[in-house]
C-alpha cells in the first residue's frame, strides 16, 4: 500500500530526491574522476598539473550528492538500504577505498617533492578507475537483480562478479573520460584542448557502443524490461529516448570536430541523462529489482515526512553554495596562470 500523508506519496517524493542526488552526483563527480582515468595518457607535469587545477577547487563538494543519495535511501526506503549493501557491499567498499586514494592524491600530490609526485599521480589515477568501475559494476548487479527472500537479500556475496556488471564497469570508464575530456575542451585551451577533443572523440564512438549494447542486453536478460520498452503504446512514449541519443550523439561529434568550448560538455552531459532516464525507464517503480516497488520497501510515513522536511531544506543551500562555487571559478586554466 501507498504511504500517503495528507494527500502525498511520500515514497514517490524521496524517489525522485535520491534518483535527482544519484544524477547530480554522476554528472558532477563524473568528469573529476575521467580526468583522473585520463590521467594515464599525459605524461608532462604541466599537462597534468592543469588537468588536475581545473576541478581542484570543486573537487569535495561534488561528493554530497553521493552522500545525500545513500542517506536519502537509507532514511526512506530502508528495506532497499539493507538489501542493496548486502548484496552490493565489496564493490562499494572498493568503490569508497577508491574514492579515498583519489581524495588524498589531489591533496598530496601538489606538496611532494618530485621524486614522489609519481606516486600520488598513480594513486589518482587509480582511485578514480576503482572507483568508476565499482560504481559501473554495481550498476549492472542492481539491474541484474537482487534475489529477495523474507526481507533480506538471498545471493551471494559474489554475485555481482558476472558479464554484465563488469560489462558496466568498463562502459562506465569510457563515459567518465568522455566527461573528463569534453570538459577538459571546456576548461583548457591550446595544444592541452587540440589533444581533449582528438580523446572525446574516439571517447564518443565507445560511450555510444556502450549505450547500444546495453540498451540490447537489458531486454534480452530480462523479458520485464523488453515488455515495458516494446509494448504497445509504450514504444510510442519510449522511442523519444533512443533517438535523442542518436541525435545529441552526431552533434556532440560534429562538435568536437569544429571549435566549441562548452557545447561539447554540455552534450555529453545530456547524453549521460538520456542514458541515465532510459535505466529509469526499465526498472521503475521498482527500488529492488525486478519485483520490489518504492511503496512496498518504504519506510513509516511519519519517518519519511520528518526527514523530508530537512532535506527540502538542504538541497536548495547546496544547489546554492555549488553553483556559486563554479560561478567563481568559471574561466578557463592555464599552466602558471590560474583561473581566466
Amino acid at each position: 500500500m501507498r504511504s500517503l500523508a495528507m494527500g502525498i506519496d511520500l515514497p514517490l517524493i524521496w524517489a525522485v530526491i535520491i534518483l535527482f542526488g544519484i544524477m547530480m552526483y554522476v554528472v558532477m563527480d563524473g568528469f573529476d574522476l575521467g580526468i583522473g582515468i585520463l590521467f594515464p595518457f599525459f605524461g608532462s607535469k604541466n599537462d597534468r598539473d592543469v588537468m588536475m587545477n581545473t576541478v581542484a577547487p570543486v573537487w569535495d563538494g561534488n561528493e554530497t550528492w553521493l552522500v545525500l543519495g545513500g542517506a536519502g535511501l537509507l532514511a526512506a526506503f530502508p528495506l532497499a538500504y539493507s538489501v542493496i549493501l548486502s548484496a552490493l557491499a565489496l564493490p562499494l567498499i572498493l568503490m569508497l577505498i577508491g574514492l579515498i586514494f583519489r581524495g588524498v592524491a589531489f591533496e598530496f600530490r601538489f606538496k611532494a617533492h618530485d621524486h614522489e609526485r609519481g606516486l600520488w599521480d598513480a594513486a589518482f589515477a587509480g582511485g578514480s578507475l576503482l572507483a568508476t568501475f565499482c560504481q559501473g559494476a554495481t550498476l549492472g548487479a542492481y539491474l541484474n537483480g537482487l534475489p529477495v527472500q523474507d526481507g533480506q537479500y538471498a545471493g551471494g556475496a559474489f554475485d555481482w562478479l558476472a558479464p554484465f556488471p563488469l560489462f558496466t564497469g568498463l562502459g562506465l570508464i569510457c563515459a567518465y573520460a568522455l566527461l573528463g575530456a569534453t570538459w577538459l575542451v571546456m576548461k583548457t585551451d591550446a595544444e592541452l584542448q587540440a589533444r581533449m577533443r582528438r580523446i572525446a572523440s574516439r571517447l564518443a564512438w565507445l560511450t555510444l557502443a556502450v549505450i547500444g549494447i546495453i540498451s540490447i542486453w537489458t531486454p534480452l536478460a530480462h523479458p520485464a524490461i523488453a515488455e515495458r520498452w516494446f509494448s504497445f503504446p509504450n514504444l510510442l512514449w519510449f522511442s523519444p529516448v533512443p533517438m535523442l541519443v542518436l541525435l545529441v550523439a552526431w552533434r556532440l561529434l560534429h562538435t568536437l570536430r569544429g571549435d566549441g568550448h562548452a557545447e561539447p560538455f554540455l552534450l555529453t552531459l545530456a547524453l549521460v541523462f538520456l542514458g541515465y532516464s532510459g535505466l529509469g525507464i526499465s526498472l521503475w517503480p521498482n527500488v529492488i529489482p525486478p519485483e520490489i516497488s518504492i511503496w512496498e520497501a518504504a519506510a513509516p510515513p511519519q519517518s519519511m515526512g520528518f526527514t523530508l522536511v530537512g532535506t527540502l531544506l538542504i538541497i536548495p543551500l547546496v544547489l546554492m553554495y555549488t553553483a556559486w562555487g563554479y560561478w567563481v571559478f568559471r574561466g578557463k586554466v592555464r599552466q602558471g596562470e590560474g583561473y581566466h
